[in-house]
């Protein structure tokens, strides 16, 4: 007969849990229990699907069951902009970086910087996120991308958001506007490019993403009045929201 010896490690303890947690952590959790065991008809076993990106462009494959998530890929898939002998879908305008974050977002949840919610503080933040006094630090995350015809950096979020707009994904609209909103000490041409693009790749009745931009100038009000030429940015815009004056 054997006897079991009991170490500490065998007892049932009090476990530390750590201060972070992914905000998808529970959704990355569920794709790996797949990945050890897939069921029948599960994303694992899924078509994959070759998608062409960008004007310069790059590959990527994606399991069919993923992308059909977005019901613009749904439709697609189902034949409308799809080669079926092929499997293959080209998004001729989209950006390449752009789409990876759409890919891991599906995937995972969240794209990267993830967000992150801090028990001590009781508050959401970005993982890596930016610390503007030590540009060198560990995982500094720039907050801005440039994409062609954008005529300069936007914020990287909002391209994000517009893109969930294409796809039909409402959850990472969501996501995307909570991450934005994190940002702080954004140059004013970079929130009036964005503003203005966000505005040309989205319909008019987004009321949500208006007041976002609306509550991002107020945060930045100080940084506008600063700016000489203020007055000919906010007209440049091109929306009714640069009719509003700042307190």
């Amino acid at each position: 007969m054997f006897k079991r010896s009991f170490h500490s490690k065998d007892r049932a303890g009090k476990s530390v849990k750590p201060s972070k947690r992914s905000f998808r952590d529970h959704q990355k959790l569920k794709l790996q229990q797949s990945l050890d065991s897939p069921p029948v008809g599960s994303t694992l076993t899924s078509p994959i699907v070759t998608l062409v990106v960008g004007h310069e462009p790059r590959i990527f494959a994606a399991h069919e069951n993923v992308l059909s998530l977005s019901p613009f890929f749904a439709a697609a898939l189902k034949g409308q902009f799809y080669e079926s002998s092929a499997k293959r879908v080209a998004l001729p305008d989209e950006d390449p970086q752009i789409f990876s974050c759409i890919l891991e977002y599906l995937y995972k949840g969240d794209y990267y910087p993830r967000l992150l919610f801090n028990k001590r503080h009781a508050s959401f933040e970005l993982e890596d996120a930016q610390d503007l006094q030590n540009l060198g630090g560990r995982g500094s995350v720039e907050p801005t991308v440039c994409i062609a015809g954008a005529g300069g950096a936007l914020l990287k979020d909002t391209v994000i958001y517009c893109a969930a707009e294409r796809y039909g994904l409402d959850e990472l609209k969501r996501l995307a506007l909570r991450k934005q909103g994190l940002q702080s000490g954004i140059a004013v041409d970079v929130i009036l490019r964005s503003a203005r693009y966000a505005y040309d790749n989205t319909p008019d009745s987004d009321s949500k993403l208006r007041a976002h931009y609306l509550a991002l100038i107020i945060r930045s009000r100080k940084t506008f009045k600063r700016s000489g030429t203020m007055q000919l940015e906010m007209e440049i815009g091109g929306s009714k929201l640069y009719a509003s004056r700042l307190p």
